[in-house]
């Protein structure tokens, strides 16, 4: 039996612009702008050119989301990746405007796919989503003790369309998230810490994110509450961003 092989570790080329659109509904959301502010920090260490928007209306996400996919197509150099941060509250698939009407995300998520956006196909769309997905709350619990066929190896043409996209969101399906008066949300100053302090490819930092914030409590009146990020990826490659 012939010992396994190692992962080929292909990369994304980070060679080119990082563009980086942050929309956060503030109002009612008491420490958005702590999250606003370490978000700057980290786009700016990475070296991301950043654009924040600040109480957007339903249809101003959505707007907003198509004028950054344009802004992305109509320039002439190389681009590497976008990132989008999404801040509001929300129920399951849904985020609330400023006026308090409700846009669908998956709605947001297709402005930038391989078939929306040219200059981004096959490149890596990170959508990092600070919002409610739900009403329940996790106590926590003690802690105790397929077949696929290959159908072609040659290099493919086409491309699917919602590949070299992930999703990172602030909780699970259902539940919801937490965010403090001052500090801000536990899951954007995790994350902004993690990003800023450690390398690695993406996805083993947003493990470490998910680790950090597992073993916290949050204590809401009075009451330990457990919350832990979802993140759903389909990248083809490793993404570094230092």
């Amino acid at each position: 039996m012939s010992s396994p092989q190692p992962l080929e570790e292909e990369t994304y080329d980070m060679s080119g612009a990082r563009l980086a659109l942050t929309l956060c509904v503030t109002k009612a959301r008491e420490g958005s702008e702590a999250d606003l502010g370490a978000l700057e920090r980290m786009f700016q260490h990475l070296g991301f050119e950043s654009t924040m928007k600040r109480d957007p209306t339903a249809q101003q996400f959505q707007e907003e989301l198509e004028k950054f996919q344009q802004a992305i197509d109509a320039r002439e150099d190389f681009v590497s990746c976008a990132f989008v941060v999404l801040m509001a509250h929300g129920l399951e698939g849904r985020l609330k405007g400023e006026d308090e009407r409700m846009v669908e995300l998956e709605d947001l998520f297709q402005a930038l796919n391989n078939k929306n956006c040219r200059a981004l196909r096959a490149k890596p769309k990170v959508y990092i989503v600070q919002a409610c997905r739900g009403e329940q709350r996790d106590p926590g619990e003690p802690v105790t003790g397929g077949h696929l066929v290959m159908i072609t190896e040659e290099s493919p043409e086409t491309i699917p369309t919602h590949t070299d996209t992930l999703h990172v969101f602030s909780t699970i399906e259902g539940y919801i998230a937490y965010r403090h008066d001052q500090e801000g949300s536990y899951f954007i100053q995790t994350l902004v810490d993690v990003f800023i302090n450690k390398r690695g490819p993406i996805l083993e930092l947003l493990t470490e994110v998910t680790r950090r914030m597992a073993e916290a409590e949050m204590v809401q009146e009075g009451e330990p509450k457990k919350v832990n990020p979802e993140i759903q990826s389909t990248l083809r490659k490793r993404l570094y961003l230092q």
